[in-house]
């Protein structure tokens, strides 16, 4: 990797880990520069704007981080409700990166920005689209295996798993404790068992 790459890629990962912390919205340029430690003329090199870095991040960072965690656990034939269960726990009651204070950064880049800039609209709705469509494949194979209930709704599946997911991670960042992770892992196995 040349230099001005690995620079990139340091300012990249350098401004997402402050936004996660602090918000896009809060997290200026002059805190971003100082933390990795380059000159403005540097950052300026590599993006004109604030807003071309993040959507740098969504385009470059979150989306090979979303791929690894969210798409590829679904390659494996097994079945998808349990993928998906196992998925949700982890990102919940395992992954180290995601604090239960600060939430869901793709979330929290979508509360943010996608009322306010429709770039980063298009990014993270790829990304959502991606993760939905990977489980509705899943979902409509395991039904064909005779793993899942002929009559149950592939999409509708997907959305109330992404939307519960997305939803715990705020209650989460609001009461600051992963116990409500707990009632919805509960309920989304609950639910899971009436569609076998």
């Amino acid at each position: 990797m040349k230099k001005s790459e690995v620079t990139r890629l340091n300012i990249l990962q350098k401004a997402f880990e402050l936004i996660y912390v602090k918000g896009y919205q809060t997290t200026s340029v002059d805190e971003i520069i100082a933390t990795t430690k380059v000159t403005k003329g540097a950052f300026y090199y590599h993006f004109k704007t604030k807003d071309e870095m993040g959507l740098a991040i969504i385009n470059e960072l979150l989306k090979s981080i979303f791929k690894n965690t969210f798409l590829e656990p679904f390659q494996s034939d097994e079945n998808p409700l349990d993928t998906i269960y196992n998925l949700i726990y982890n990102l919940l009651m395992k992954n180290e990166n995601l604090k239960v204070e600060y939430g869901c950064p793709a979330s929290n880049f979508t509360q943010e920005m996608a009322p306010w800039n429709v770039e980063f609209t298009k990014a993270l709705n790829t990304l959502s689209l991606d993760w939905e469509k990977t489980m509705i494949d899943a979902i409509e194979k395991a039904k064909e295996n005779g793993i899942i209930k002929t009559e149950v709704s592939a999409k509708e599946v997907a959305v109330f798993v992404m939307s519960g997911y997305w939803g715990v991670r705020n209650l989460g960042k609001l009461e600051n404790s992963k116990s409500v992770y707990l009632t919805y892992l509960k309920g989304l196995k609950s639910y899971f068992k009436t569609l076998k």
